[in-house]
């Protein structure tokens, strides 16, 4: 080998080594001392962005864990008032079955029933009114919220309540256990008498002089749909409810009758009527043959109180169980998010965290 004195290849190589022990040494340290294998994309370019793509999955899912906890809260909240409302109708149903016994009670003894009814059915609509989360009402019948409890888009899942939880919603807010025998009644129709079964019009034999001499029709049925005309006074009022019941039928006058004239093409179920209103001029002369009359006509208001109550009592059961049923669902979400939540760290880790026992033999060494 030539000696050169100019050039020290030696030292030139010595420096180069030494340069790269220092370079290695000080990633080995900085990953012994940050606890990652990647701190930077040129540690490992594939490593990090699989990693980063991970912890946008890990983050997404945890918010997603509280979600589904904010989704229990509102579920609880909703359910929880209804378990008291539920209280409330056991209280009415008792009051009204105490009320039939009409053998044994006078009209002041039903007439105090009847002041516990009304205050219960205050209550009801207190409860629906003021049962918020957040400030958004929970028993108004209109309440639809969606839960996001997934780190992407659409993972969610939806609650509604349905149900006006309102005495009015419920329909008890018109009860009265104090009546004896319905009296009121509609002229025109009999009962169970049904509309468009074999065409696609129907017209009454109703006495009103003219379209504005309408008083309290009650409720009635079109193609199927409930049409509640308790509160018209005028045609225009008629077919107001029935587009908004979609029952997919127009109501016009004729000489002293009401004209019903279907607008869907295939007609099904009928018209029948469903409850009593009262005669136009307000009469409460009790009904004679060609009058149209509920089907409840000759129950007493404490007989007809208890079938309303069941029937809010089944519509209170029936929202309460939806809810419990959806709550299930976010407690299993959740236990299901967690996992994957440790499972995806882990995989992460993997990737992204300093293995300590082999990055200290190469910092040894």
């Amino acid at each position: 080998m030539a000696l050169s004195i100019n050039t020290n290849v030696a030292a030139l190589n010595a420096y180069r080594n030494l340069n790269t022990t220092q370079n290695d040494l000080s990633k080995s340290l900085e990953k012994l001392s940050s606890g990652f294998r990647i701190n930077r994309a040129a540690d490992d370019a594939a490593g990090l962005a699989i990693s980063e793509g991970m912890r946008s999955q890990i983050g997404g899912i945890k918010m997603g864990v509280r979600n589904a906890q904010d989704g229990i809260s509102v579920v609880q909240t909703a359910e929880g008032a209804l378990n008291e409302t539920h209280s409330i109708l056991q209280r009415m149903r008792d009051l009204s079955v105490q009320a039939a016994n009409s053998g044994s009670l006078n009209l002041a003894a039903k007439t105090n029933i009847q002041t516990e009814v009304k205050q219960l059915n205050s209550e009801l609509t207190r409860i629906a009114d003021t049962t918020k989360f957040n400030g958004r009402p929970l028993l108004d019948g209109a309440y639809t919220g969606s839960f996001q409890v997934g780190a992407n888009v659409g993972e969610t899942i939806d609650v509604a309540v349905g149900q006006n939880m309102s005495a009015l919603g419920l329909k008890t807010s018109t009860l009265d256990v104090t009546t004896d025998v319905i009296a009121g009644y509609v002229k025109g129709l009999k009962v169970g008498d049904a509309m468009f079964t074999t065409g696609a019009t129907h017209t009454t034999t109703a006495t009103y002089a003219a379209a504005t001499n309408v008083q309290a029709l009650g409720t009635i049925q079109v193609n199927g749909k409930d049409v509640n005309l308790s509160a018209v006074t005028n045609q225009a009022d008629i077919n107001t409810a029935l587009t908004a019941a979609g029952a997919g039928a127009t109501a016009t006058w004729s000489t002293g009758a009401i004209v019903f004239t279907s607008t869907t093409s295939a007609v099904s179920g009928g018209v029948t009527s469903s409850l009593a209103g009262t005669a136009a001029g307000g009469s409460t002369t009790p009904a004679t043959a060609g009058d149209i009359v509920s089907n409840d006509a000759k129950a007493s208001g404490a007989d007809k109180a208890i079938k309303a109550i069941d029937e809010a009592i089944t519509k209170v059961s029936t929202t309460r169980s939806d809810l419990g049923a959806v709550q299930n669902r976010f407690e299993h979400t959740i236990n299901n998010l967690n996992v994957a939540v440790e499972n995806l760290t882990a995989s992460e880790s993997r990737i992204r965290d300093t293995d300590m026992a082999s990055e200290m033999i190469s910092f040894t060494r």
